[in-house]
């Protein structure tokens, strides 16, 4: 009876055991968060990096990447994705605008300066009469587009339009530039059939460029480029959530900020507050 009893009990707490693994395994699984943010283009090595180092967060941040600026809102809003961090303030206030969402701005990242960009001269300057300049086609790029064209001397446009003149509040245009309207995201693929093109930093980094280098002529960073920062998204009702406020703190971090520096050679510029000290 002895001998029973002992392989009894014996049984009983390797099933306990069993039964108390299984359940620190599950406990285990159920702490690990998984967070969808969404991108566009291809370079993301400093998000590659925030996600390594939110790992012992047990957060496990999935980078989702877009080809353009059309489709990161509209997965957020759709609920396919989490976050983004692709778009600055103006874009975004633009986007809700339009489309009846309450996308809200949960940090801040960078200020990425817009370029132009030439194979065929190196300097405005060089520009002739009926020479055919690409910008991007949205409201908000497409404005800036045109008053970076502005800062330098090309044209002006009706200071009434603000920060988002389109190409029909060009007031003076002496070169008779032909500006063309195209998807952010093929300006620089246009460049071969373009004397200039003006492109978003990002998709300048993708395409090879090195922004403070490679520009003929670079958007300047100033008290009036604050609608320029770009921005970590979420929807409104989650603006306060504990997980995404962790991701946004592992991302303005010194790590942050010394990657920025290597992988885009200064062209991008933090901005939060402990950034700036």
């Amino acid at each position: 009876m002895k001998t029973i009893k002992k392989i009894t009990i014996s049984a009983l707490l390797i099933l306990g055991a069993f039964f108390i693994t299984a359940c620190g395994g599950t406990q285990a699984k159920e702490k690990t968060t998984t967070v969808k943010l969404g991108v566009v283009g291809d370079d993301s090595d400093v998000w590659d990096d925030v996600k390594e180092r939110l790992k012992k967060d047990n957060i496990q941040l999935e980078i989702v990447k877009f080809t353009d600026y059309t489709q990161p809102n509209a997965a957020l809003n759709e609920g396919e994705i989490d976050l983004n961090s692709f778009q600055h303030q103006i874009f975004l206030d633009s986007y809700n605008k339009d489309h009846g969402t309450d996308l809200f701005p949960i940090g801040e990242t960078v200020i990425a300066p817009l370029g132009i960009y030439s194979e065929k001269i190196k300097d405005v300057k060089e520009l002739k009469k009926g020479d055919i300049v690409a910008i991007p086609n949205d409201v908000t790029n497409g404005g800036r587009a045109l008053l970076l064209l502005q800062t330098a001397g090309l044209i002006k446009v009706d200071p009434a339009a603000k920060q988002t003149p389109t190409v029909k509040d060009i007031t003076e245009n002496k070169l008779d530039l032909e500006i063309k309207e195209l998807d952010a995201a093929q300006t620089a693929r246009a460049l071969s059939d373009t004397t200039v093109s003006l492109i978003n930093s990002g998709m300048a980094v993708d395409a090879g460029f090195v922004p403070n280098k490679d520009a003929i002529f670079l958007e300047p960073v100033n008290e009036t480029s604050k609608p320029y920062i770009n921005i970590i998204v979420a929807k409104k009702k989650d603006k306060d959530n504990s997980i995404y406020q962790k991701i946004v703190k592992a991302y303005q971090s010194p790590e942050t900020v010394k990657l920025l520096e290597k992988t885009t050679k200064g062209s991008s510029t933090p901005v939060w507050e402990d950034a700036k000290k």
